[in-house]
């Protein structure tokens, strides 16, 4: 039999309700992986194994409460617990402790899950690493923001782990460490108790290793009733082969990885076109940068004006840059942000989705950077759901991800086709 801390969390939850084990072991199983894997990989920022194994004890002496009763998760280090410091990766907030849980940590304690500890975020969610490293290669990052988050779900750490993206913090870690991840349409998931850094942005985001267990996981922080994510749509899908106007970014093994991507969906059934996106998206993300810059200045001001000796220099150089915006030039791209997201649903014509690359490529070598996020950014600050879907393998030998990007509203049938492609392409290899 595999290890327990392999299963999925819906792997996981079936064979519990079945009896076939306990939450406390299942915990047990998981911090077994952290004792041999953490001092490597540095995922936690925080983890305090009594109260994991007390929510354990207290999962399995009462009745399921939802699909995910009982399974281990973890929280990115911005979101707010009141049992564990929140300290967002900077010496500023050390030992800071919020008096309440963030609401979509409330609503999986509520559900039954067992929250495991806090996972490593860079500063402030932003570009300056943490200690993390890549589980599949130490040498190489792990990607970010979200940088803990995909190396404790893809180093069988945990399950599921929460993450968020306000540029590229989600999809690109779990390109980088070969996980499942699912970025929803802007505005579905109440961020109250995570930390904010551009509202119009900020998108909390899952991983896992299926999408089963990411819709599940939606359903609960989205406070819907959960039900069975359905194999595909339930007819022909219809695909937007999306190369984006960051195309020249792409390095060869992203390039392979959506063209493989691409052949691939079509000898499943589905139609794949080329789609040339609207010529008004072409600057959007040299306008999602700015925007955010000018952002910076507001929500970490306050930071930056008290506590500027302790941020690095890449964060004092945005809030810096973010001060010699012009109110007026932040407010035409606020405007022009604004105008493309009005449209962008229109651009889907009859496509259910767009095929998108995930990331430049393999996670780079080192650990100084986390990698560009120019092939999220533009999505992030449209307010579309994206699925972040692994298969690809580049010449390091290190995963190469791509991305089902869908209409804003249209969460359900971007994890219905991510869940039908995942499941084949697992298959194949």
């Amino acid at each position: 039999m595999s290890e327990l801390y392999e299963l999925t969390a819906t792997e996981a939850a079936t064979r519990m309700a079945n009896g076939e084990f306990s939450s406390v072991q299942l915990v047990e199983s998981c911090l077994e992986r952290i004792h041999e894997r953490e001092p490597s990989v540095g995922a936690w920022a925080h983890l305090d194994e009594g109260l994991a194994l007390n929510a354990a004890r207290a999962a399995d002496a009462t009745r399921p409460k939802s699909p995910l009763h009982g399974i281990p998760f973890g929280v990115k280090d911005i979101i707010d617990t009141s049992e564990l410091p929140t300290e967002c990766g900077t010496p500023i907030h050390a030992g800071r402790r919020p008096l309440e849980d963030a609401s979509c940590v409330a609503r999986m304690k509520a559900a039954g899950a067992v929250m495991m500890g806090k996972t490593v975020t860079t500063e402030y969610a932003l570009y300056h690493p943490g200690k993390t490293r890549n589980p599949l290669n130490l040498a190489h990052t792990p990607g970010g923001s979200s940088s803990g988050s995909g190396a404790a779900v893809g180093d069988y750490m945990v399950p599921l782990a929460f993450g968020s993206q306000t540029a590229g913090s989600l999809i690109r870690p779990a390109s980088y460490c070969g996980v499942c991840a699912f970025k929803p349409t802007h505005g579905n998931i109440d961020l109250s108790g995570v930390l904010s850094l551009e509202p119009s942005f900020d998108t909390l985001g899952l991983m896992g290793r299926s999408f089963d267990d990411l819709a599940a996981f939606s359903a609960i922080v989205h406070d819907v009733t959960p039900q069975a994510l359905a194999d595909g749509i339930g007819r022909r899908p219809r695909i937007g082969l999306c190369r984006t106007p960051m195309w020249s970014k792409a390095e060869k093994a992203s390039i392979v990885a959506l063209e493989e991507a691409a052949d691939q969906l079509a000898s499943l059934g589905a139609q794949i076109d080329e789609v040339r996106l609207p010529a008004a998206f072409d600057d959007l993300l040299s306008t999602h940068a700015t925007i955010l810059r000018a952002a910076l200045t507001r929500s970490l001001g306050e930071n930056y004006r008290i506590h500027k000796d302790q941020m690095s220099q890449v964060l004092r150089t945005m809030i810096e840059d973010g001060l010699a915006v012009p109110a007026a030039r932040e407010e035409a791209l606020r405007s022009r942000a604004k105008a493309c997201r009005a449209v962008v649903n229109d651009v889907f014509g009859d496509w259910h989705a767009f095929l998108c690359p995930s990331a430049v490529g393999e996670a780079p070598r080192g650990i100084a950077a986390t990698g560009s996020p120019v092939f999220q950014a533009m999505w992030t600050l449209l307010h579309v759901p994206i699925a972040g879907i692994p298969g690809a393998v580049g010449p390091a030998g290190l995963p190469v991800g791509i991305q089902l990007v869908g209409r804003q509203g249209d969460d359900q049938t971007v994890l219905r086709l991510a869940k039908w492609f995942h499941a084949r392409r697992t298959q194949d290899c």
